[in-house]
């Protein structure tokens, strides 16, 4: 809870703005307007995260090794999704819509994904330094890339070899978690410690196969585990898209459980809610979020991590906003990163995972100097 909620409950003053009855009248006025410019910003994040996201996609699909003009980007983008006659038919469009803009959508795909996971995993965990890949999805993705790369064994065959295994054992990982926990009555302590547990038996997997792999192929596996965009296309996007999008609204519609639960669960039991059922939906929506985006773009970290302690430094812990909102910043922060890594050394592009761990790192340093202790 933020300080404002935390004096708010403790003059009695109520979630609807109205005075309460432990506090005098100067206190109510001042908490009052305390709370309606709080509630304000709430909704200013979102009105400007939403445009800024827009803008930060035409801007990215704009640069690259070949520049084209911002009004050239929407007027191309508009004339695909209508589906207007000789769209596809000259260099400009075959640039933005089938090279730059795929990877793109699956930067904003993954951004949301990784965003509001992270930070319905930081409430679940009761963890501020949980993040999407604690529970050990990512090593054990990397374990069934590297099984296809490199031994070319796989659940699937031909182009949906390596993201046949990466998702495969990602959600392998995910109901063992699910497993364990519903067993020993789905604790956070339970399910970090499984995470953690299966995170080191997986990256020990990985590196056994890794050692006796040839060299180009063992290159390629770390290449893919560190996380890249570029393997995106239509067909991905479409497949991320159907259970990104749902799977956030259904972490949306559990925001105020997950309020509750910020209070302990002891607390939440008390006021009706079913601690045990609602951690364990939100770990599973979660987990098959971040299964389906790491199988296409492999591990890219901190974004999970960031996004939802700066919303918190913005508007609080009040999930019906942080979720969607972490989502928004998680899109924002992977598109920049990648926008960084196509253009930095153009035309060498650096893998996208690279780029975020080194804007992760000291973004990460500043919020825990300007938090402090408000992270615990």
């Amino acid at each position: 809870m933020t300080n404002l909620e935390k004096e708010s409950t403790n003059l009695g003053f109520s979630g609807d703005g109205s005075p309460g009855i432990g506090a005098s009248t100067e206190q109510r006025e001042s908490l009052k307007a305390s709370y309606l410019k709080h509630r304000l910003r709430k909704r200013i994040l979102i009105i400007v995260l939403v445009p800024a996201v827009f803008l930060l996609i035409g801007v990215a699909v704009a640069l690259g090794s070949a520049d084209i003009a911002l009004g050239d980007v929407y007027e191309t983008i508009f004339r695909g999704v209508l589906g207007a006659d000789g769209f596809g038919e000259n260099s400009t469009d075959i640039i933005i819509w089938k090279l730059r803009l795929p990877r793109i959508v699956m930067g904003l795909l993954a951004g949301i994904a990784l965003g509001s996971s992270g930070a319905v995993m930081q409430v679940v965990l009761r963890n501020p330094l949980a993040d999407p890949y604690m529970l050990g999805i990512a090593s054990a993705a990397s374990f069934g890339a590297s099984l296809a790369i490199i031994l070319g064994v796989g659940i699937l065959g031909g182009d949906l070899l390596i993201v046949g295994n990466a998702f495969f054992f990602a959600l392998l990982a995910s109901g063992l978690i699910l497993a364990f926990s519903v067993r020993s009555g789905a604790t956070p302590l339970t399910m970090v410690l499984t995470g953690l547990a299966l995170l080191f038996f997986f990256q020990a997997m990985t590196t056994m196969i890794q050692y006796f792999g040839d060299s180009d192929a063992v290159r390629a596996a770390v290449f893919w585990a560190v996380g890249d965009l570029g393997k995106a296309d239509w067909a991905k996007n479409g497949v991320a898209a159907l259970l990104v999008i749902p799977g956030t609204l259904l972490l949306m519609w559990k925001a105020w459980d997950l309020n509750i639960m910020n209070a302990g669960d002891a607390s939440a039991k008390s006021m009706g809610v079913n601690v045990q059922s609602v951690r364990i939906f939100a770990i599973a929506i979660s987990t098959l979020m971040v299964a389906t985006v790491v199988s296409f773009t492999g591990t890219i970290g901190f974004i999970g991590l960031v996004s939802p302690h700066i919303v918190r430094m913005i508007v609080g812990s009040d999930n019906r906003i942080l979720i969607p909102a972490s989502g928004l910043v998680g899109a924002l922060l992977l598109i920049l990163a990648d926008t960084v890594a196509r253009t930095i050394i153009s035309p060498v592009i650096l893998p996208v995972g690279a780029v975020t761990a080194f804007m992760g790192v000291p973004l990460f340093l500043y919020l825990i100097m300007r938090r402090g202790s408000s992270l615990t």
